[in-house]
């Protein structure tokens, strides 16, 4: 079912005749159904994008989404949401609201900052005291896949928590090394958390759903409405996500346009640290490792270059 346990952090109520906002948002519970709702309409507005949508939180910075949409669509919108999770076979799922309980603090540290968070499996996990991303292309090369399961499993040994974007390549072998070797996991997608992308997955997004942390900030209405070129825009607005909720990157493998480059420039951004396999710095045909080092990355030339830094 519907997680709905968080609240936001109670106050002593203002004296409305002074209209401080700020102490009425703050004193206001969370229902985070409604919120879910509220949230979801505000996505299906026209032109809506990540960065209007930061935009307008941003200009009200105490607001919940609910304070922006009228209270019966809110209610309307989210048993929408619902009953299209519960046909999909989804009857337990959580929802994490900015400004209630339990919502990482850690995510305010991205440019555009993620209102709302949906997610399946153990929460607690986002807390984890050390928690890395590796990433990757999703064409990885036998190299590649070989460096990738040897980093991972260093991290384990060393208690780390493994996050990836369940993508093809290295996203894919990061998450299922770090079962095979005993470790945790948290799978940040680029889909709702109803949806299975790449579809062989599957096994492996109802494994983390179950037993480790699944993440989606993808609202579930617009992306039913849009095509699946509309769509692909959420898939690198989630590597800032991960990356804000992470300590750290590691860079195992990736081309010149990959879309971990975002991943990269976002951690930097907000001052996370930015790992690169060295193995990176040799190959002739990308110049993007130079650069990122060029702007503070650290150049991993053995896991110890990691321990050092973390």
């Amino acid at each position: 079912m519907l997680d709905t346990h968080p609240d936001r952090p109670s106050s002593a109520a203002p004296d409305a005749g002074h209209h401080d906002w700020s102490l009425i948002f703050k004193s206001k519970p969370v229902d985070v159904h409604t919120e879910l709702g509220a949230y979801e309409h505000l996505w299906l507005q026209n032109k809506t994008t990540v960065k209007r949508m930061a935009e307008l939180f941003s200009e009200h910075p105490d607001a919940l989404p609910s304070d922006l949409v009228d209270l019966d669509v809110a209610v309307e919108t989210a048993k929408r949401v619902v009953a299209l999770f519960l046909a999909k076979g989804l009857e337990d799922f959580g929802v994490r609201v900015h400004g209630a309980d339990e919502y990482p603090d850690s995510l305010r540290d991205a440019v555009e900052p993620i209102e709302v968070l949906y997610y399946q499996g153990n929460w607690d996990l986002v807390e984890s005291p050390k928690r890395v991303a590796v990433v990757g292309t999703r064409g990885v090369s036998t190299e590649g896949a070989a460096r990738t399961r040897k980093l991972v499993r260093a991290l384990v040994d060393h208690d780390f928590t493994v996050v990836s974007g369940l993508a093809k390549g290295v996203d894919t072998i990061a998450h299922t090394t770090a079962i095979e070797s005993g470790g945790r996991t948290i799978a940040v997608i680029g889909t709702p958390i109803g949806e299975f992308y790449p579809r062989e997955n599957e096994e492996l997004q109802r494994k983390i759903a179950a037993d480790y942390l699944l993440i989606s900030q993808v609202p579930l209405l617009r992306y039913m409405q849009q095509d699946y070129r509309m769509n692909r825009f959420f898939f690198p607005e989630r590597n800032k996500t991960m990356s804000a909720l992470t300590n750290a990157t590691i860079i195992v493998e990736a081309g010149e346009t990959s879309g971990t480059l975002i991943q990269a420039t976002a951690a930097l951004k907000q001052k996370r640290k930015l790992f690169i396999l060295e193995s990176n710095f040799h190959n002739p045909n990308i110049t993007w490792p130079s650069k990122f080092e060029n702007l503070g990355a650290i150049r991993v030339r053995n896991f110890d270059d990691i321990l050092a830094n973390l």
